[in-house]
């Protein structure tokens, strides 16, 4: 089967429900390698992007890797019957589970301030270095939870469906996380509202 390149950019969403998307699937499942880049490019900062919040910067490229290459072995098991990126996104979860499970032992770095600073104007990459720990601190779950909902932007349904729980438990452990990771931001000094 034939896929139009032209029609699957690396700006394009992964989300894409078109006929071009379909055919790379398709082609995937052939195994045409060519099909396989296109879909890798298509999708793989999101796959970095769930992974960078729930097991952080260092560990998201390998992971990225990971999920790609059991979704190459396995797409043949893709049957169409959910999106292609809930799936992608199932197997980052996992993947993502596995690596903490296997590395329990978080190890974080000391602040570099002191809190008494805290009414200092932040800068972005400091605040992203204080949401790093918080998150790094969430249960897995709750993770991967907050980062679907709140940085991949999905809706309780579609996390319903790529973690295959309940919409119901999406919302009640998305309010958890929230709320969790509040107390982890406040005793750090960071002001939330």
């Amino acid at each position: 089967m034939s896929h139009d390149a032209s029609n699957l950019r690396d700006d394009q969403s992964c989300d894409a429900s078109d006929d071009a998307l379909a055919a790379v699937v398709a082609g995937c499942q052939q195994g045409d390698r060519s099909a396989q880049r296109e879909l890798y490019d298509a999708c793989h900062q999101r796959v970095y992007r769930v992974a960078t919040g729930m097991v952080g910067r260092q560990e998201a490229d390998d992971i990225t890797q990971q999920v790609f290459l059991k979704a190459f072995r396995s797409i043949g098991q893709f049957q169409g019957q959910s999106r292609i990126e809930t799936w992608l996104y199932r197997l980052t979860v996992n993947e993502c589970l596995q690596f903490v499970r296997r590395n329990r032992r978080w190890k974080f770095a000391a602040l570099d301030r002191e809190p008494m600073e805290r009414t200092r104007r932040r800068e972005s990459t400091e605040q992203r270095e204080e949401l790093d720990w918080a998150l790094a601190r969430l249960d897995s779950e709750l993770r991967s939870i907050f980062v679907l909902k709140e940085i991949e932007e999905l809706s309780y349904r579609d996390i319903a469906e790529a973690l295959q729980i309940p919409e119901g438990t999406v919302g009640s452990r998305l309010n958890r996380a929230r709320r969790e990771l509040k107390t982890h931001l406040s005793s750090i000094g960071y002001e939330t509202n």
